[in-house]
């Protein structure tokens, strides 16, 4: 396990928690506002980061797959880095149509 790996998991530890409380915040705000619940987005874009930082831990302890497999499996391919894509894609998605009032805001 080498100190790049960890800092990327890391990395998609940290994201999924700030997705996580986007969607605290945009849920205490949707129950002020009685806004539709689309927050609940952001904890499922916050599942999809966490599952790609668990299965890479796993493979880095257990050694699933050597390096050379993670670039050309295309199941290790969509796990490494199409689940981390799809969960930001997501987050972002629902942070534009959940928090985009703010910038249509004028003087």
């Amino acid at each position: 396990m080498t100190l790049l790996n960890v800092l990327g998991l890391l990395g998609l530890v940290g994201i999924g928690f700030m997705l996580v409380i986007l969607g605290l915040v945009s849920k205490r705000l949707g129950e002020a506002t009685r806004a539709p619940r689309r927050y609940v987005g952001f904890f499922a874009a916050a599942a999809l980061l966490f599952l790609s930082a668990v299965i890479q831990l796993i493979n880095l302890v257990f050694g699933l797959a050597t390096p050379q497999a993670l670039g050309q499996s295309i199941l290790w391919i969509f796990l490494y880095h199409g689940l981390p894509a799809l969960g930001l894609s997501v987050g972002l998605y629902y942070a534009w149509r959940y928090w985009s009032w703010l910038l249509a805001e004028h003087d």
